[in-house]
């Protein structure tokens, strides 16, 4: 690996943290790098993951606040996002690579079809809730959104580009809480499906360390930026950054 080719790792994986924090999609930014230096897609792919986790910690670390009183609802979806990360990882060694190409765009497409109207689709289910008298939506998003996770969470451990961006829209419309607390569990949801995968992975498949070295430095680096410009964004504009991201990340997957 050439110097230049080291610098292009650690500044993807610190662009790749920041924006990771703020909403998710930073592997697509990772990802395309390392597969440029020579790697092959599956060793890419696990370097990425296992890179990663100082990132999804750190800017957990940096949502701490609104992290305050969910401890219930991460213990009840982080054991959800354990059991897909480890089946998505599982995938990986099993599955050809091209398996998830074609429904990838789609799946992200749709998350973000439901961040644009999931204030609206929020206010139509509080209502019928209301006039049903049934009351708030569950604290935790219920069932649905635990097995909406876990099927989100297997598609992350296998390949983890805009798993945040699908997380959002899901507790978004599910869990009634602000978009930043929801955030804040979308990155500690992040971290443990990233753990997982890469926990996996160490038994199963080659790393290449220096990547992952690289990527960890700069994803710590990233978590910190993003926690400290993604608190601070308010709902409209956190949602329109959710949008333009998401976009990107579509247009890259259809034309990779």
């Amino acid at each position: 690996m050439s110097i230049w080719e080291a610098v292009a790792i650690f500044v993807a994986g610190t662009a790749a943290g920041t924006i990771n924090t703020i909403v998710g999609s930073g592997t697509l930014i990772t990802f395309p790098v390392l597969l440029a230096t020579g790697l092959p897609p599956v060793t890419a792919t696990v370097s990425n993951a296992l890179g990663l986790i100082p990132g999804s910690i750190s800017g957990a670390i940096g949502y701490r606040a609104e992290l305050a009183g969910q401890r219930r609802r991460i213990l009840r979806l982080g054991l959800a996002a354990l059991a897909g990360g480890l089946a998505g990882a599982m995938l990986l060694t099993l599955l050809p690579p091209t398996a998830f190409e074609t429904v990838v765009p789609v799946l992200v497409t749709l998350a973000l079809v439901l961040v644009v109207l999931q204030p609206r689709i929020s206010a139509a289910v509080q209502r019928r809730r209301e006039r049903r008298g049934t009351g708030a939506p569950h604290s935790d998003g219920g069932p649905l959104l635990l097995t909406a996770l876990l099927a989100a969470s297997v598609y992350g451990g296998y390949f983890t580009a805009a798993q945040g961006i699908i997380y959002l829209s899901l507790m978004g419309i599910l869990i009634d809480d602000s978009l930043q607390r929801i955030n804040a569990t979308k990155n500690v949801l992040a971290a443990i499906v990233n753990s997982v995968a890469a926990l996996f992975f160490l038994f199963v498949a080659h790393f290449d360390w220096t990547a992952v070295l690289l990527i960890a430095v700069g994803s710590a680096i990233g978590g910190q930026v993003g926690a400290r410009i993604g608190r601070r964004l308010p709902p409209v504009a956190l949602r329109t950054f959710i949008v333009i991201v998401g976009t990107a990340a579509v247009v890259q997957l259809v034309l990779r």
